[in-house]
């Protein structure tokens, strides 16, 4: 099973909200997934990120793939360089 970190989009109608969540690498983008890590907020201004630094670690040493927006994401955040 290839494990994923990704972004699962919530809020209304071109509100978007983010969640950044792990997930199976097979399972639809806002469905099942194993563990939500943090959300991401693009609207606000400034924009809006907040990531479990110590759940997000044990993933990553655990084999899970960032998608490219969850990496930029993780490296603003400083959990990796």
């Amino acid at each position: 099973m290839a494990v994923r970190m990704r972004l699962k989009r919530m809020g209304a109608k071109r509100q978007p909200s983010y969640r950044i969540v792990v997930a199976d690498g097979r399972a639809p983008r806002d469905g099942k997934f194993i563990e939500e890590l943090g959300h991401y907020n693009p609207r606000t201004e400034p924009v809006t990120l907040k990531i479990d630094e110590e759940k997000a670690k044990k993933w990553l040493s655990e084999g899970a793939k960032p998608s490219q927006k969850v990496r930029s994401l993780l490296a603003q955040a400083g959990v990796i360089n």
